[in-house]
């Protein structure tokens, strides 16, 4: 009958179940806490808060997920290992349904979108000089 005996040894300081319950998917809104090292080399929680572009290798030990933020006008993604202990939490800030699972045309459309507004800003601009002549 030892063969049959479950061991609970853990492996990881990471409570897996209670990831394994996080329900998010692409296009929802997430903070994630690192765990970051100072100059101290005391660890402080550093916060990464954008849209969730995609979910990878679903729920198994390699699971990651990919978020994107627009930090100082520039578009800043990282790939977050679901099960690493270097996260120490995981909030969901905004839920949405998105119609597909990776949302990598975010990427492509925030472009467009920063390119039209320097577009119109830019022809604003002309106009303006156009009327000071």
């Amino acid at each position: 009958m030892a063969g049959n005996k479950i061991d609970k040894t853990k492996l990881t300081s990471v409570d897996v179940e209670e990831r394994k319950k996080l329900n998010f998917n692409a296009g929802d809104t997430v903070r994630v806490w690192s765990k970051v090292l100072d100059e101290k080399n005391k660890i402080r929680l550093q916060a990464f808060e954008g849209i969730v572009l995609a979910r990878k290798h679903g729920m198994e030990i390699g699971a990651t997920f990919t978020v994107r933020r627009i930090a100082s006008g520039v578009g800043v993604e990282r790939i977050f290992p679901l099960y690493s202990p270097a996260i120490d939490k995981i909030e969901i800030t905004k839920k949405s349904r998105a119609r597909k699972s990776k949302l990598y045309y975010i990427r492509v459309k925030a472009v467009k979108d920063v390119r039209r507004k320097l577009r119109s800003v830019v022809l604003e601009n002309e106009d303006e000089t156009k009327k000071e002549e």
